[in-house]
């Protein structure tokens, strides 16, 4: 039997677009030879739609979408991803549901049983999993169709999560192939979980088993598609594209390929690329705005933005003040030059020496401190936003997760932005990446690379003035805020005590500051953003 994956990138709440994009692929796998056409999780409604679902009309408009799409299927049938009304007595109001339509009617439908609600999933608000499952006969085949989740069994999820086991009770009603519609995340390392997972599963229930995957940018979550099948004996017969929509035929009696191993850096490079291009075009902008400081954060920014949207649409600008080195503005000249971007630099000395005249009575009894480094940031913070508006450009902000952990930056300033396209890198990952891009050409200066990081808003100003080195930095940090370990339990790994208690106190008195930070693209699998809920007011000390 050949099944036809549609790895498509839907659009959250463009309904008939993304019927439309179904059907297209509908239309080719067909004509490919498939026998049975398989889309991602919700690819109607898109993943994850959210709070759009308790809007009155939505769940009307896509069950109105799905009735007009079933038109247009003939007798090769499709499993479609979209959203139900919840008909059992109580409960949550909806279902995430899979609808077997063929011949221009439903067939058979397939509810999801196991609701993801950890970190960046919230499903258990929304759905009503399903109380049972049962095997569909679709072309003379028996068919268990799960949905994401319904799959990861407690081998590969954070803990043991869930009583029911979806997959493991279709495999004891027999099955010739199992299906999952999936919308699952990207975060470095997910390939290989995958594959371990899925491999597990077909030797587990003894069948063949499809996986379709969803692909595209919605919000901070990054769909990285690579869509994947498995032969009844856990080996890998067929793969998908990475970061991109693809249509793929799959032939059970195909033999064994191997796994294409990712590089890391390209991985996270790419979807980057794809949730930065996502971003702009679904919120409908055409063009990113970068602050140009003439540092490693801001290049790599602006060389993401390049390879998403064009050099034609992306524009740099270098603010000098009189604490920039020549060399940071010839750097960021540079960088712009080997980009082709659009490029100007507007200084900021004039404007820093008129806020300082204006508040001189406020401040006559208080020496300079943070608060006139702030006011450079903020007045930067203006000059992109003003640029912004007036050219209609998306402003990127710049700032990596190392400095957004401990508040190594400047509210109204440096955050000022539309998408934060690098904070979920740690320094040192913003590192290997800007010299992953350089390693054919010399795309970042190398200056910009080689020189001591400094937001350079006061004389001889390092990073390291304030901050720990990177190395040991993001060490603490992943270990507190990626693997939520106590002070303790770090300092017992033989860090320094009074380091650690430092470090930790800044990730917690900047809560405050991440909640008013642009939405980030996550790369990680503890991004802040909404899969990590630290409450502001608080006084826990872990």
């Amino acid at each position: 039997m050949k099944i036809g994956i549609a790895q498509i990138n839907s659009v959250v709440g463009d309904l008939k677009w993304n019927a439309d994009e179904i059907l297209s692929k509908y239309k080719e796998l067909v004509s490919l030879g498939a026998d049975l056409v398989v889309t991602p999780e919700l690819s109607i409604t898109g993943y994850p739609p959210r709070d759009l679902l308790f809007k009155s009309k939505f769940i009307d408009d896509n069950l109105s979408v799905i009735e007009n799409l079933s038109q247009s299927i003939g007798d090769i049938p499709i499993i479609v991803g979209c959203v139900e009304y919840n008909t059992q007595d109580s409960g949550n109001p909806f279902q995430n549901t899979a609808l077997v339509i063929q011949n221009n009617q439903i067939i058979g439908r397939a509810t999801k049983s196991l609701l993801p609600s950890y970190d960046v999933f919230d499903e258990a608000r929304y759905f009503q999993p399903s109380k049972g499952v049962q095997v569909q006969s679709i072309a003379g085949k028996k068919f268990g169709i799960t949905i994401c989740e319904d799959i990861w069994s407690e081998d590969f999820l954070p803990s043991k999560l869930y009583v029911k086991d979806p997959a493991g009770e279709l495999a004891k009603q027999g099955v010739d192939f199992l299906i999952n519609l999936s919308a699952s995340p990207f975060h470095i390392g997910k390939h290989k979980e995958r594959h371990a997972m899925l491999s597990f599963l077909a030797r587990r229930i003894e069948a063949p088993v499809i996986y379709c995957n969803a692909v595209g940018g919605n919000d901070e979550l990054i769909f990285d598609g690579n869509s994947l099948a498995y032969s009844a004996e856990g080996e890998l017969i067929a793969q998908g594209a990475s970061f991109k929509d693809e249509s793929i035929l799959v032939d059970n009696e195909s033999s064994k390929i191997a796994i294409k191993e990712g590089d890391k850096l390209k991985e996270v490079y790419d979807a980057l690329v794809l949730g930065l291009r996502d971003y702009v075009s679904k919120c409908g902008f055409k063009s990113a705005l970068v602050g140009l400081s003439g540092g490693i954060d801001s290049a790599l920014t602006a060389v993401i933005a390049e390879s998403a949207l064009g050099a034609e649409n992306v524009f740099g600008v270098t603010m000098p003040s009189e604490f920039s080195s020549v060399g940071s503005v010839d750097d960021s000249l540079k960088l712009a030059e080997n980009l082709g971007i659009g490029f100007q630099e507007v200084p900021i000395t004039n404007s820093f020496s008129a806020i300082k005249e204006d508040l001189h009575e406020v401040f006559r009894d208080y020496e300079e401190d943070i608060t006139e480094e702030n006011m450079q940031a903020r007045i930067r913070g203006i000059f992109l936003m003003s640029i912004s508006n007036k050219k209609g450009h998306l402003l990127l902000t710049t700032g990596n997760k190392s400095e957004l952990a401990v508040g190594y930056c400047t509210i109204y300033g440096d955050m000022c932005g539309g998408l934060a396209v690098i904070s979920d890198l740690p320094k040192t990952l913003v590192y290997e990446l800007s010299k992953w891009i350089n390693r054919n050409d010399e795309v970042i200066p190398w200056s910009t690379i080689e020189k001591e990081p400094s937001a350079e808003l006061k004389p001889n100003q390092k990073d390291q003035d304030t901050l720990p080195d990177y190395e040991l930095l993001d060490q603490i940090l992943e270990l507190y805020v990626d693997q939520s370990l106590s002070v303790s339990s770090i300092i017992g790994k033989g860090y320094d005590k009074d380091l650690v208690k430092w470090i930790a106190s800044r990730v917690d008195m900047n809560e405050w500051k991440r909640w008013q930070s642009a939405p980030g693209l996550r790369v990680t699998s503890k991004a802040f953003g909404v899969g990590r809920r630290i409450p502001i007011a608080q006084r826990y000390k872990n």
